[in-house]
Parts: structure tokens; C-alpha cells; sequence
């Protein structure tokens, strides 16, 4: 089981700074909706950005994570 806390730490292991919003969307602590505000998203696609985040998850996506819902903006969206 991935808990909130844990996706916000992989995030901001990831992307240090970024202002992170994790909420559980069914209650069953595998589908996660999230907002995720970095730097590093500038000048970077849609594609790109969930690439940097999903990167994160790797070891955990399709098992303990079943779905990641993104929001990805940068401090000027």
C-alpha cells in the first residue's frame, strides 16, 4: 500500500520545491489524484512533465499504484 505521504515524498524527491496536492480518489489508497506546481515544468510538454513525475514511481505503478491522476502547472500557471 502507497499512502499520500509517500507520493508527496517521491514527488518532491523528484522535484525539490514543488508545492504537492495528493488526494485518494476511491478510498482504497491505489488511485490518487494530483497537483503538482514545479519549475522544473517550464518550457516542457504536457507528455514531459508526467514523465518527470511518473519517473517517481516506477517500482510501485501497477501494483501497489494502480492510477495517478496529474495535474501538472507551472508557479506561472
Amino acid at each position: 500500500m502507497i499512502t499520500t505521504d509517500d507520493i508527496r515524498s517521491r514527488i518532491l524527491g523528484a522535484l525539490p520545491g514543488a508545492a504537492v496536492e495528493v488526494r485518494d480518489m476511491t478510498g482504497t489508497s491505489d488511485h490518487y489524484e494530483v497537483r503538482v506546481v514545479a519549475r522544473e515544468f517550464e518550457g516542457k510538454s504536457l507528455i514531459e512533465r508526467h514523465r518527470l513525475v511518473y519517473a517517481a514511481f516506477t517500482d510501485v505503478m501497477g501494483g501497489a499504484l494502480h492510477a495517478l491522476s496529474l495535474r501538472t502547472l507551472t508557479p506561472g500557471e
